[in-house]
């Protein structure tokens, strides 16, 4: 049992660093481990090292909400949530954005846990049978999230062109023979990154002083956002074609967050709750239906000979033990930038925040030895297309058309 405890603290905290540092995922940290595991697998058993490797993959989708709201550097799985999270910074409210997205985080792991003897039961039919429908599936919700999003005419044919352009974006980029890498850091960056900073510094946005005291309620939007993060967690990490981007906008249906304006709370609870779960239900998956849904899911799955019910209760185990760690770290490290922020000059710091993950976008490029000039030209039409909901005054997730609009062509068998 100590050896498992410990190997639970060490993922926990490499997850951390991986969460906390923008541009390293979890992934590649994963295919480290994967690469080297015929040297660690000589002392240690290959339930201990997907110990680590599942610990690492739940602590790094919880803190990666940490520099996704408090710098607005975000990653596929945190891109919404830079609207509410920053509008609470800007209110003082950071202490209380970071015990919402870990009371998200920790809540919806515990729902997925005590549902699971259900889904076992009636999933593994149900995905036979919703294979061939998930794009109608994914045009239903985008339809709503459309209606019930937009407030007249004007908005919802702006939030139409929204989706169609990123979605077009989207769709190009990843036909390309670019690194998904490469595309997914240059659009998220430009669309939701750099284009919020940009905004928020042309409205002389200060970072207030933070609320030493946070003001958390626990009322029926915050529960009820624990359900729908727990929830589209589920249905994320078990249908095909289904991302952070899908799961994202169910989440925010489920949790009645459509309208974010009036629902911060609820909304930032379930976005949290989404990518937590699945970083669980990702492992089900393998034990439901024989498919691992994650890259840390397909190195557990290549790792072990079997997963059948005991190793799926072990891996149940770990997932609530490495939840609970990073809740407490969360907390600490949240509250720490919390309380370092106000003292740092905003609008020098939102520069050094653009500068940097513009480097960073260079620093791939290169790296993958992609056309520099093509990735920039991209990048440029990104943030200008991120620029707009703010002054057409429409809302921002209209832009994950970027991710949602080539899976539905995809899964309509339109190519």
């Amino acid at each position: 049992m100590i050896d498992i405890i410990i190997i639970c603290i060490i993922g926990v905290l490499c997850g951390a660093v991986t969460g906390v540092i923008p541009g390293i995922h979890v992934n590649t940290v994963g295919a480290f481990v994967f690469s080297s595991s015929v040297f660690l697998l000589t002392f240690l058993s290959p339930e201990i090292l997907c110990a680590f490797l599942i610990s690492m993959s739940i602590s790094h989708a919880l803190m990666e909400f940490i520099p996704s709201m408090f710098l607005g550097v975000p990653d596929e799985g945190t891109v919404l949530s830079i609207l509410p999270g920053h509008y609470l910074l800007l209110q003082g409210r950071g202490k209380e954005a970071i015990r919402l997205v870990a009371l998200g985080g920790f809540g919806a792991i515990v729902v997925t846990i005590l549902l699971l003897p259900l889904f076992i039961l009636i999933l593994p039919p149900l995905y036979g049978f919703m294979k061939p429908y998930i794009w109608i599936l994914l045009v239903a919700v985008v339809v709503y999230m459309i209606i019930g999003l937009n407030r007249d005419l004007s908005s919802m044919m702006w939030s139409t062109v929204l989706f169609l352009i990123s979605g077009v974006m989207g769709w190009v980029m990843l036909n390309t023979t670019i690194s998904s890498n490469v595309s997914l850091l240059c659009m998220f960056s430009g669309l939701f990154g750099v284009s919020t900073l940009l905004f928020s510094m042309s409205q002389n946005s200060v970072v207030p002083t933070q609320n030493r005291f946070h003001n958390l309620r626990v009322d029926s939007n915050v529960l009820r956002g624990i359900f729908a993060g727990g929830i589209a967690g589920t249905i994320l990490g078990f249908l095909p074609g289904m991302g952070p981007a899908q799961g994202s906008i169910i989440a925010q249906e489920l949790s009645g967050s459509g309208d974010v304006e009036n629902n911060r709370e609820g909304f930032l609870v379930a976005m949290s709750g989404v990518n937590v779960s699945d970083a669980l239900f990702s492992l089900v998956a393998i034990y439901l239906i024989g498919n691992p849904r994650s890259g840390i899911a397909v190195y557990v799955d290549k790792l072990l000979q079997s997963f059948g019910f005991n190793q799926l209760m072990f891996f149940v185990f770990v997932s609530l033990m490495a939840v609970s760690l990073s809740l407490f770290l969360c907390l600490k490290l949240g509250d720490i930038v919390s309380e370092s922020i106000e003292k740092i000059n905003y609008r020098k710091l939102s520069w050094f925040v653009i500068i940097f993950m513009s480097f960073l976008v260079v620093l791939f490029t290169v790296m993958e030895h992609t056309n520099l000039f093509y990735i920039i030209l991209v990048y440029v039409t990104a943030i200008a297309l991120g620029l707009l909901p703010h002054y057409v005054e429409v809302n921002k997730s209209n832009l994950m058309g970027v991710l949602i609009l080539p899976a539905i062509i995809i899964y309509a068998g339109l190519v």
